[in-house]
């Protein structure tokens, strides 16, 4: 890994009464390189920004998830540079299904994370937004 990870861990030791499996960590340091800061990704397309048509909190996951790394790769950098990402929920029942799916991209990278609960989101169909922080070393 080319950033520095410090106490890393995974939800599923942190949270053991709920089902999650995220690799985080409690701090990454960074040394020069690019840094990339994503705008909040939501369950839409890149191109176009026709919403994914579904309501499913796992489905909406992946296509932020998607988003965040087809963004950092065309920034010339790939999911391993991902240092920080915050996530907001309109629902915490959601929390382990989006964790969970989210854990699937970000396995083994263990950025630093926050999570947020938030009343809505700019569109009522949207149950997830992530945005992330990359930085691509030199």
């Amino acid at each position: 890994m080319v950033h520095t990870r410090i106490r890393k861990f995974n939800t599923r030791d942190t949270y053991p009464e709920q089902n999650l499996d995220t690799d985080l960590c409690q701090a990454v340091v960074t040394q020069g390189g690019r840094i990339v800061w994503l705008r909040g990704q939501c369950p839409q397309n890149l191109d176009d920004a026709v919403n994914l048509d579904s309501h499913d909190p796992v489905a909406q996951t992946h296509k932020v998830m998607q988003n965040i790394r087809q963004l950092i790769e065309e920034a010339g950098g790939e999911m391993s540079h991902l240092v920080k990402v915050v996530v907001y929920l309109t629902d915490v029942r959601h929390r382990e299904s989006v964790y969970r799916t989210m854990g699937e991209y970000i396995r083994g990278v263990h950025p630093v994370s926050t999570g947020l609960v938030v009343q809505a989101l700019a569109r009522p169909e949207w149950l997830v937004e992530i945005d992330a922080t990359a930085v691509i070393p030199e």
